[in-house]
């Protein structure tokens, strides 16, 4: 087990990507504080792991909700060894109808909250890697379009470009304190996500013309996310430092 007796705190944890690395983290041997506002899904896939998988209800912007996340996880398993900030909200349009509203929701979803959660979880993260000679783990979940901009995208673009710059930036301030910090970029993989953000017409047309733009012809799956979070947080990961990985099957090669 590559996670064996690891504590790990996922948020977005109750669909999709998140819902994939929760699994497979709690089959890797992995403790995990599935940590999302969906509590129906969250429950029920806690419930489907197990002991090793706690379910809470958690909105990542409050600072209080994660204090409390962070709390439950020392208090139930003793610290925190993981942390991958993977919740988030997608939007597309044209950019003359992305309004303040618009603009600030998803700075605030997809930044802000990443931002407090990982200042709530950062001294356990130290205490953690002073005991642990690979190091302890930040992960964030960013986007193909965190690297790259396509047309009907720009506040999501501009959001998830903040990830990678606030990652780059803990990667130099964590580093010497063996805190490994690193970015996961997806392309467009068929998820409930993208299926109710594509701006660009026929949902099905769409992900089929894209996976036949892709080099690899294929669009990503929630494994093939959760495998990339598995290694980057494993201790074979443990020289991967300040990358934004790219799984998206070579878009925009």
């Amino acid at each position: 087990m590559r996670l064996k007796n690891k504590v790990a705190i996922i948020t977005g944890g109750a669909k999709g990507f998140g819902a994939a690395m929760v699994r497979l983290f709690v089959a890797q041997g992995a403790k995990v504080i599935l940590a999302d506002i969906d509590s129906e899904n969250g429950q029920a896939i806690a419930a489907e792991l197990g002991e090793n998988c706690l379910f809470m209800r958690c909105d990542h912007c409050d600072k209080a909700n994660n204090e409390l996340v962070v709390k439950t996880a020392v208090d139930t398993w003793g610290g925190i060894d993981i942390l991958i900030n993977n919740a988030g909200i997608g939007w597309t349009g044209d950019f003359i109808d992305a309004d303040d509203e618009v603009l600030q929701r998803l700075m605030t979803i997809n930044l802000t909250g990443q931002w407090n959660l990982t200042q709530a979880a950062l001294p356990e993260l130290r205490k953690s890697a002073k005991n642990n000679a690979n190091g302890t783990a930040l992960l964030f979940t960013s986007s193909g379009l965190g690297l790259y901009g396509v047309t009907k995208s720009s506040a999501y673009t501009v959001s998830k470009h903040a990830v990678i710059g606030l990652m780059r930036s803990l990667a130099a301030e964590l580093g010497p304190e063996n805190i490994r910090v690193n970015a996961i970029c997806p392309g467009i993989a068929d998820t409930n996500l993208a299926r109710s953000t594509t701006a660009w017409g026929d949902v099905d047309q769409v992900l089929s013309k894209l996976a036949e733009n892709t080099p690899l012809r294929k669009l990503a799956e929630p494994i093939d996310i959760a495998n990339a979070a598995l290694f980057l947080a494993s201790d074979e990961g443990r020289m991967v430092h300040c990358v934004a990985l790219r799984v998206d099957g070579g878009a925009h090669t």
